[in-house]
């Protein structure tokens, strides 16, 4: 059986490089293209391009948007490091990011592989918005789109209470991508919060001799701290959740199909994704909104990816 072909829009980000190191465990990454989000783009850029070396990989890294399509935003440094990275001070990578777009490369290669490319987009979706401006039938060639985002009953994770930070970093982008893209799978901030894994697991992991697992160590250790000091029981690995919906669709157990909009004016609302819960605006379903997975297949597919075995 053919493996699937991946690309992932992504903002690393220490939650990104856990989706990241998944997908080459399980699938052909053909692609990172990446945006401005966690933090600016020559640091995400520069983090991808030293993952894929650390892995031995040879995957391309296109850099995208440095921002929003309109407004700034607030990046996530506080939580990933001002470095994205946790500023662990790694020496950088002596590979470089290609010279084509990412909002080109994604265009180029959705025709390539037409009909099998499943597009992961774990970063605000500024160039996915582009490339459906650039080119609207992008959506008849890629076979499953799956998004990490929103906070679908508004437990969001920004100043903005309803907000989640990839949306509410970039509402006109997602407003493109939701108002445009037929049918998506949609992995929020809130299943996130109900698949958390444990520290004490996730530490366990880490301790493995691999090298996907010290560098992961290293550049989590600030994010874990940061979590544990606010009181959170569990890490939150919201990309890894959404990317192992993506390599695994069957690891869905509830998911219930609404369509989903994005706020853009609201003083208090903007960026949030609101849901017809009750299918009252007649419109139809645009998202999949998966709300439970299997959390033991979840925790064994992450646990591979660092180099461990759960059993």
């Amino acid at each position: 059986m053919d493996r699937l072909k991946l690309l992932i829009d992504t903002d690393p980000g220490v939650d990104d490089a856990l989706a990241i190191l998944m997908a080459h465990a399980y699938a052909d990454v053909l692609a990172l293209n990446i945006a401005a989000g966690n933090v600016g783009l020559g640091h995400t850029v520069q983090n991808a391009l030293k993952l894929v070396e650390t892995i031995g990989a040879r995957t391309p890294v296109f850099a995208g948007c440095a921002a929003p399509l309109i407004a700034g935003a607030d990046d996530a440094a506080f939580v990933h490091g001002a470095d994205g990275f946790g500023d662990t001070g790694y020496t950088p990578s002596a590979c470089r990011a290609a010279d084509e777009h990412a909002v080109q490369a994604l265009l180029r290669l959705s025709h390539a592989h037409a009909g099998r490319l499943v597009l992961v987009a774990i970063a605000p979706l500024t160039n996915l918005a582009l490339a459906l401006t650039l080119d609207p039938s992008l959506p008849q060639r890629v076979a499953r789109l799956v998004i990490m985002g929103g906070a679908v009953t508004g437990r969001g994770n920004t100043h903005r209470v309803p907000a989640e930070f990839n949306i509410g970093f970039d509402p006109e982008a997602a407003h493109v991508v939701f108002s445009t893209w037929p049918h998506f799978t949609l992995v929020d901030w809130e299943a996130t919060m109900r698949h958390g894994i444990a520290f004490e697991t996730m530490e366990r992991w880490l301790t493995v001799d691999d090298p996907r697992a010290r560098f992961y160590a290293a550049i989590s250790r600030k994010t874990r701290e940061w979590t544990r000091m606010r009181g959170r029981p569990r890490l939150m690995v919201a990309d890894a959740l959404a990317m192992a919906v993506a390599l695994h669709p069957d690891i869905v157990v509830d998911a219930q199909d609404h369509h989903v909009a994005i706020e853009l004016s609201g003083a208090l609302t903007r960026g949030a994704t609101v849901v017809d819960w009750e299918d009252r605006f007649g419109k139809p379903a645009n998202a999949r909104i998966v709300l439970t997975v299997d959390h033991a297949r979840f925790e064994t597919l992450v646990a591979a990816a660092l180099g461990t075995a759960v059993g």
